[in-house]
């Protein structure tokens, strides 16, 4: 093990991997942000809309995420769209993450009794507040352990904005081995960077199922 070599790209690696953390964070939130939007629609909307959205579900998970990175950054301009690389990859992010998550929070939805919802409607309760006091409290301890899954699917797949010269981690781990000529060094950071990652995701839902289960154990 060379460590001169780790620490002289030290800096580089450790920006790659703020990179990382980054575009994974805002592409994670962005994604869950439209994919709940999406779900809501689909549960309170006309067949016409559901079957719109189901399409826009269906082509996203039914190609790779790769070909919609190019699609996006090298598609783009000829539709009007110029990015730079970041703002590019985290938008395939939200985009490619938005259909996964809108179908864990409908699921969600779907683990709600109906009669619950019926019955706040009697009761004169808004939408807004059913999904908020009545819905959301419910449905988080069915869908926390699917989230905490593809949150980390999204972090491994951060990996694949390199190929569009976001200056990531495995961008910077490229760029020290080609230079180097030395690959187990820094793949064994890379490896360590993600698994760390996917630790620290694993115990922020752990945190959170606990939290959002804790009324069941004391039943």
């Amino acid at each position: 093990m060379d460590y001169d070599v780790i620490l002289k790209y030290g800096p580089a690696l450790l920006s790659g991997f703020g990179v990382t953390i980054l575009c994974w964070i805002a592409g994670s939130a962005g994604g869950m942000a439209l994919g709940f939007i999406i779900a809501c629609i689909y549960q309170w909307s006309g067949n016409t809309i559901r079957r719109l959205l189901q399409v826009y579900i269906e082509v996203i998970r039914g190609s790779p995420f790769m070909i919609q990175l190019f699609i996006l950054y090298y598609g783009g301009p000829h539709f009007g769209l110029v990015l730079n690389p970041v703002p590019a990859g985290i938008l395939a992010l939200i985009v490619y993450g938005s259909p996964y998550f809108a179908e864990i929070f409908r699921a969600g939805f779907l683990s709600v009794p109906h009669g619950q919802i019926e019955a706040a409607r009697t009761q004169g309760f808004g939408e807004f507040t059913i999904i908020r006091r009545i819905v959301l409290p419910q449905m988080l301890v069915a869908i926390t352990p699917s989230l905490t899954n593809f949150v980390i699917i999204l972090a491994k797949e951060t990996a694949i904005l390199s190929v569009v010269t976001v200056p990531e981690l495995l961008y910077q781990v490229q760029t020290m081995a080609a230079e180097t000529f030395t690959y187990v060094e820094p793949f064994l950071v890379l490896s360590a960077c993600y698994w760390l990652l996917v630790e620290l995701t694993s115990w922020a839902g752990r945190v959170v199922e606990k939290r959002v289960t804790q009324h069941l154990r004391r039943a």
